[in-house]
Formats: structure tokens, sequence, C-alpha cells
């Protein structure tokens, strides 16, 4: 990876893409999914890595930043949505003694205070659960909600009345309004006699307290809540109709006098030496904790200093956390699995000596990719050191054998599932499988692309039915869906169909039969064939079976066929190597001939309208919120306009959502026309009007 200080323009911007992209996808599995698939440490690695190009090219700063992101977007979260009458915030994370220092240096700057005049903090272990505020009015608990997306959260109320270290009702000299803020844990344990009882009952397992504890609280029935073993923990506070203390250890007291738990390793520090030392007192007792903790927490006392240090984007200036460093352990790694994703990547997991890490035995470690695996040197019969970083995914860090003499590891050339060839792109670490439609394990997940609302869009055919026929081995690939007519009375006979519902499902796949072929090579799942590009290639070749010819044409080498397929805009050398991999692979070619037996998609024609955009070039940028990007797009190329992705000289309009940054800002400053959302909406929809 390149220093930030030796990227161009061009380069920070495309890593500024990848890391929001990236990021976005790690907040959802953390926050929403309970399910984080890497460390907390490699996740900070990234926001580092953001915050630095950020800071080098505040310019290229994007609409959809991860550093103004709090939490995540709760729109599809079952529970009942609440706004926050005061933002709950994040954290600003240290991982050394100097950031600490840097940031005690960093208020006494901005407060404008002598070296001499005192400044004072305090420090609380930072345990490791689920955000959640709790608002108090007269006393009485009338509203628990999550964090969700830092303005609005989930409401849990009713899910939080059998956590005993909630009071209902709280007595004394309580402001009239007060939001208790803290988090939701779980021993451990209380959390490992879960586990075990779940796993007798052939229930979830859940990989860590914290996340037993979220997908505990965050539950449709309250009973299931209930049932668990969850703790709160106060750490601070939100709306206040007043404060009734001057300082930040007064008020976490006042709280603890109302009746809820509060740390009891909170400790006034006086200055950054005292602050260093609790936290190295706190790191020595950690592992003694009957709860996990991932870090401890620094806040300026003084509320009034509090109130005029402020926030930056999603957290406050007054506050840092410094987290701990990995837990770390030695073993043998006895062996080396390739597991293939629903996407097709192959990814090596590690089988480890089982190995006490952090009061968890791991026995399992991904070890990412091939350039990994190089890059560490292991190979099965190793001794390697792991860790278990912020106690969530386990990683190998080192190779302890590196001198023993043993042979290389063999990356596979190809699919140990389907046993087709197994390719990595041009520029990418990341090897797949291009067995694509008939590879098992991409299979189930590429049936429900397939039928997808951007793709088929054949109703009835959720992911529950599809995993459910394909057990029972009705649905093997895309054409299968098409012969469901013959097997009518097998679902008629499957618990939960009646005649109406077998009906719907086999009218719905009847009226695809013919469906729109960009539409058709999008459901095909072809790694970088989005909609747009679907529509894009069709529309220069027209037919589906004369873009297989060109692409496969160009997988042989044909120059010719190479440059048909270079001279569409918006298709690059990534496209064109995908559609040669697909084409090439004889498993894909059955699979494509067989689906043609049962489809005949028309010849594809984009038939425009009259509009005041026709012959120009459009660029949507900033949140959409009643359409998708992909239908904007559509759009755009209805009303005879072309969609681009970038803002230049050649761009006649610019369509702004939400959030809307740079792009909006160069548009301005060149001139170009632009228009909010509902302004476009009007137009498609005055445009299709005038076509009726």
């Amino acid at each position: 990876m390149k220093r930030v200080a030796d990227l161009d323009e061009a380069e920070a911007a495309n890593e500024l893409m990848r890391l929001a992209r990236q990021i976005a996808r790690h907040d959802r599995l953390y926050h929403a999914e309970d399910a984080p698939e890497i460390s907390d440490q490699e996740y900070d690695a990234l926001t580092r890595r953001n915050h630095a190009l950020e800071q080098a090219f505040p310019h290229l700063v994007r609409a959809d930043s991860p550093s103004a992101a709090v939490g995540h977007d709760i729109a599809a979260s079952p529970l009942s949505k609440v706004p926050h009458a005061v933002r709950m915030m994040s954290l600003d994370n240290a991982f050394t003694d100097e950031e600490v220092l840097d940031f005690v240096a960093r208020v006494r700057r901005f407060l404008a205070l002598d070296d001499g005049e005192p400044l004072s903090f305090t420090a609380e272990d930072k345990i490791d659960g689920l955000s959640c505020s709790l608002r108090y009015e007269h006393g009485r608990l009338a509203m628990a909600a999550t964090r969700g997306d830092g303005q609005v959260g989930e409401n849990v109320t009713a899910n939080v009345a059998s956590i005993a270290d909630i009071p209902q009702q709280i007595a004394g000299d309580v402001p009239e309004i007060f939001e208790v803020r803290g988090e939701i844990y779980m021993e451990t344990a209380a959390f490992a006699a879960m586990n075990a009882a779940q796993e007798a009952a052939g229930e979830k397992i859940f990989a860590n307290p914290r996340n037993a504890a979220a997908g505990s609280l965050r539950q449709k029935d309250a009973a299931v809540t209930a049932r668990r073993p969850l703790r709160f923990w106060a750490h601070g506070w939100g709306a206040a109709s007043e404060l009734p203390a001057e300082t930040q250890f007064a008020m976490m007291q006042k709280i603890a006098g109302w009746g809820f738990p509060v740390s009891p390793d909170l400790v006034p520090c006086s200055g950054p030496q005292e602050m260093l030392r609790a936290f190295a007192d706190m790191a020595e007792r950690r592992a003694a904790l009957a709860y996990e903790i991932d870090g401890v927490v620094f806040k300026v006392d003084r509320l009034d200093w509090q109130a005029r240090l402020g926030f930056v984007a999603k957290a406050p200036r007054w506050a840092l956390a410094r987290k701990f460093p990995a837990e770390r352990a030695e073993t043998t790694l006895e062996a080396i699995d390739i597991q293939v994703g629903r996407t097709g990547k192959l990814t090596p997991v590690g089988r480890l000596a089982p190995v006490l890490v952090g009061g968890v035995t791991v026995t399992n470690v991904t070890l990412h990719n091939r350039d990994e695996i190089e890059r560490l040197g292991v190979r099965p019969g190793d001794r390697v050191q792991v860790q278990r970083a912020g106690d969530v995914i386990p990683q190998l860090v080192a190779n302890l054998s590196p001198d023993v003499r043993r042979p290389a590891f063999a990356f596979p050339d190809h699919c140990p599932e389907c046993g087709s060839e197994a390719v990595a792109e041009e520029g990418e670490v990341d090897i797949r499988c291009t067995g694509g439609l008939v590879c098992p394990a991409q299979r189930t997940e590429r049936l429900k692309h397939f039928v997808s609302r951007g793709a088929l869009d054949i109703d009835g055919l959720g992911e529950k039915t599809i995993d459910q026929f394909f057990a029972l081995g009705w649905l093997g690939s895309p054409a299968d869906i098409f012969r469901l007519k013959d097997r009518r009375a097998d679902i008629l006979a499957l618990d939960g169909w009646q005649e109406k519902s077998v009906e719907k499902l086999l009218a719905s796949v009847e009226a695809r039969r013919r469906p729109d072929a960009a539409r058709l090579l999008f459901g095909l799942g072809i790694r970088h064939i989005g909609i747009v590009t679907a529509r894009d290639l069709l529309r220069h070749f027209h037919t589906l079976p004369a873009l297989r010819d060109t692409a496969q044409k160009a997988r042989a080498g044909s120059e010719d066929a190479i440059a048909a397929l270079t001279s569409i805009d918006g298709v690059g050398p990534a496209v064109v190597e995908a559609l040669g991999d697909f084409f090439h692979e004889d498993h894909n070619v059955a699979v494509w001939n067989d689906l043609l037996t049962e489809l005949d998609p028309p010849i594809f024609e984009v038939a425009t309208l009259e509009s005041p955009v026709s012959g120009k070039t459009v660029v949507f940028t900033g949140k959409l919120e009643t359409i998708s990007r992909d239908e904007a797009k559509a759009q755009a190329e209805k009303l005879g306009a072309k969609a681009a992705g970038t803002v230049s000289a050649k761009t006649d309009l610019v369509v702004a959502g939400p959030g809307a940054g740079s792009k909006l800002k160069k548009a301005q400053d060149l001139g170009i026309a632009t228009m909010d959302e509902a302004g476009w909406v009007a137009m498609v929809a005055e445009a299709s009007g005038k076509s009726a």
C-alpha cells in the first residue's frame, strides 16, 4: 500500500471510494447484523487510513464519508424507529500513549489554557456492549432506544423491561426530563452458559458477548430478550431539562445514586500522567473482570468546558477511547482449507491446534488471500502467533517457524467445489471461481440474484423458497425456474402453499419468458456487470448471442473483439475479462444454452421519449430517496440522455440529492444546471405523460 503522501489525486479518490464502501459494509455487519467479519483492529486500520486520506485531500471528502457516520442504518430493522432528542455520538480512538498526550494538548489549545491551569479528566473502562439511551420523564421510563445511526434508533422499551439493572421508576432530585445513556452487555460467565444452552437446543451460537447482547436486545419479541442474561451500565446522558452537577464525575455519581450501575473503576485524573496510569492499571486487571472491555474512556471533567469543546463530525472533542492492543497466543497451524464464498472468492482458512486467547478457545483463523499466505510464509505444521483483536475474529500475526524446511503452500488454481478455473483479475489479490452458475458454493445465492427485483423480478421466489426448492433438488440452475410448472402438484403438497399462492408464483415465472435482455444479462451475476453496464453492452450488440460470441473471441485474444467491447462507454478491461472468463467455462456455456431453451429474450432496443435532456449528459450525486441510482440512470436513458459518473465541462445537468458534495460544487463552479430529485421525478413523469 502506498503512503498517503505518494498518492496522486485520482488514486486518493479511488481509495476513498473503496474505503467508504468497505467501512459501510463492516458497519452494517457489526451494528445491524451482529456478525462482524473483521477484527476491531482491522476496522480501526481502515478508518485511520480513511482519516489520513481526508486530511491530505480535504477537497475529495465524500458525501458518504465514514468520518461523518455513526452506528448504522436501521431501515431494515423489524423494530419501530424513534428519533433521538440529542444525537448519540461515537468516540475517537487512540492506540498509543502519545495519542493520549496529543489529545490533552489539543484540549488545552482549544480552550486556550495556560500550562499551569488545572485540567482534569475522568477515566473509566470501556465495556464492549450495545449502546442504549433510556429517557425518563418525571422519573418514569418513557422510552428506550438503541443508537442506530446516531439520530434515529430502534425502540426497545418493552425489551429493557426485563433487565434488572434498568429501573422503571427513579426518585430523588431527578430532572423532569433526563436520558441515561450506557451499554447493554452480557457477563462472560453468563454468555458461556447461554451459548451452552443454545448449542444443546440446536439453536444459534453467538460469536462473543457483545454480539450476544446486541442480538438479544434487538428482538421483535420482548419475551426472547427476557430470557437472556442482559446487564446495563451507565456512562453518560443525553437530553436533560437540567444538569444537577457541574462535572462529569459528579454527574455520574448522581446517576449511580438514582440506582443505575456505573463503572466501579470510574476515577478522576488530574492530568495526563494519571490518565496513563489508569489505563495501565486497567490493562493489567482486564483479564480478571467478569465482563469484556476493550479500552479506557477519558472525558474532560468540567461540563462547561465540554460545552465549549463541542463536537466534530461524529465524536465529542472532549472524550477519547484508548483501545487495548490485541491479546496473543502461540499454537500450531495444522491445515489450510479453501472456502468458496457466494461471490466465488476463494478464502484460505487456517485450522489451528486449539488455543486459549483472551478467554476464548480459537481453532480457526482467516488467512484472507493468497498474498497474505505468501507474506506470512505459513505452511501446515508451522508454529504461529494468533490474536483476537477486539475479541471478534481471530487473525494470524506471525509465523514462528520461518526457517523450518517445509514445502510452500500451493494455492489452488481451480475451484475445490466445482473444478472451474480460479483466477485473479489484474490489480486484485482475490482469486475467484469462474464457475458462477454451476458452482455449488455460489448456486443458491446466484439464483436469488437471478430472480431479484433488478434482474428478472420474479414475484414469489424469495430467499427461503429458493433455499427450500434447492434442498429438494427442484432448482439447480436458472433454467429450472422455468420448469417449476411441471412441479405444480409437488409445490402444492408443501406446507404453507395454497392453490392461489402456487398459481401466483407460476404466473410470475411464465411472465418472464421474454425478459428484457439487459435484465437477463445482469441476472447472470457476472462480475462487474451491473444493470447499467448490461444495458450499455446490449445497446451496442442488441442480442445476447452476439455479445457472447464477441466475449469469447476477446478471451481468445482477438484484438478486433477487444476493441469492439472497450469502445463502449463504461466498458474497460475488467468487464472484458469478466465476460471472457464467464463464457470460457464450459459449465457456464451449458447453463447459458439451457436457459435460452426456456427463454426468448427480444432484440434489445431502447425506446426514448422526447424530453428536455434528450441528447444531453446527466450526472446523479448525493442520496436519492424515492428511486434507486440504477433506476435513475435507466430513466435518463429512456429520456434520451446519457448518465455519467463524473462532472465535467461536457455535463449538461446534475441531479443532486441530500449529501451531495464535491460533484455539486464542481457543477456550480462550472455553471452547469442543477436539479433536485423532485424536479427530476417531475420531468420523467411529464415526459412519460406526453408519450401516453
